[in-house]
């Protein structure tokens, strides 16, 4: 029934004036008995409310009384389930009632058309990730180009709650693959204002306080160029490191030689010695990798020296 309320709903909206009851109940039997077909549920019209599927297969037929007549057909559910939807949202004011036909009210179109907007736009998913977890939508959009990859996060969170998807989503960022939290919060980015709460929770969170702070400021109107401008030098460092990481595991070696030059230090002893303090987990690995990708002699030397001594210990 509950399944079915929505194609009840749209002949409302597509009627726009009020349509009889039955020929709302007539659209429910259909509905209803489409569902059934889909599922290859068998049906027990006589077999009352409390059989289950194990009655039997003699359960749909009228069973004798003790007099020995025949008991009379179970009574027919749907028009009492109607009854109680329509009234049900009567009471929201999305529909008004009377004389025996229901009207949809401009609130009731509205819910109508925010649902319709959200299937279509569901079923423009270019990559089909609508249906897979936050995990593998992401990974899935790891090789798109920023324009596909945020119609995939349009379609994606289009067929889930906000909520839920928000909390996928950060659930992801917390996890050891740095480019995927950095594709977390661009998919939070699309979101908008009803991720504000679980992102500035985060920002309590050292791995994700970057990436909190940088969608707060652009949720609240910072010019992107200007959003890093609210991270201290060690987070900003932090980031240097996640996004150098994201670079070991999914990109070139020449790439990584490139983010060398977007450090915020003026030379490579100040980045290294800030990269040692800020006590990143994948430090070693990214500075093993630079050191190997560089094509510096001398550099490359001492970024294996400053890994060495950032896996050992010492200063």
């Amino acid at each position: 029934m509950v399944e079915a309320v929505p194609q009840v709903l749209s002949l409302l909206q597509l009627s726009a004036g009020p349509v009889l009851v039955p020929a709302l109940l007539d659209l429910l039997r259909q509905r209803v008995a489409e569902l059934r077909e889909q599922r290859c549920e068998v049906p027990y019209p006589d077999a009352g409310p409390d059989a289950g599927p194990d009655a039997g297969p003699g359960a749909g037929q009228a069973a004798p009384a003790p007099d020995g007549t025949a008991k009379p057909p179970a009574p027919d559910a749907l028009p009492g389930l109607l009854d109680w939807a329509l009234e049900g949202l009567a009471s929201v004011g999305a529909l008004t009632l009377g004389d025996g036909q229901a009207t949809l009210t401009p609130l009731g179109n509205w819910a109508v058309w925010v649902k319709l907007e959200q299937i279509c736009v569901a079923a423009q998913s270019p990559a089909g990730h609508i249906e897979q977890s936050a995990e593998d939508m992401l990974r899935g959009c790891v090789r798109l180009t920023p324009g596909p990859a945020r119609a995939e996060y349009r379609a994606w969170l289009a067929a889930r709650p906000a909520g839920k998807a928000v909390t996928e989503l950060l659930a992801v960022a917390r996890g050891d693959d740095a480019l995927l939290r950095g594709l977390a919060f661009e998919a939070l980015r699309v979101v908008g204002a009803a991720a504000e709460a679980e992102v500035r929770a985060a920002a309590g969170e050292p791995s994700l306080r970057p990436y909190a702070l940088l969608w707060l400021a652009e949720h609240e109107g910072a010019d992107p160029d200007e959003a890093p401008d609210v991270l201290t030098r060690e987070e900003t460092t932090w980031l240097w490191v996640d996004t150098a990481a994201a670079v070991v595991d999914h990109g070139e070696s020449d790439l990584l030689v490139r983010h060398l030059e977007s450090a915020v230090q003026g030379t490579v002893p100040a980045l290294l010695d800030e990269v040692r303090r800020v006590g990143h987990p994948r430090t070693v690995q990214v500075l093993v990798a630079l050191a190997a990708a560089h094509p510096d002699p001398a550099l490359a030397k001492a970024v294996r020296r400053a890994a060495f001594q950032v896996h050992t210990g010492g200063s």
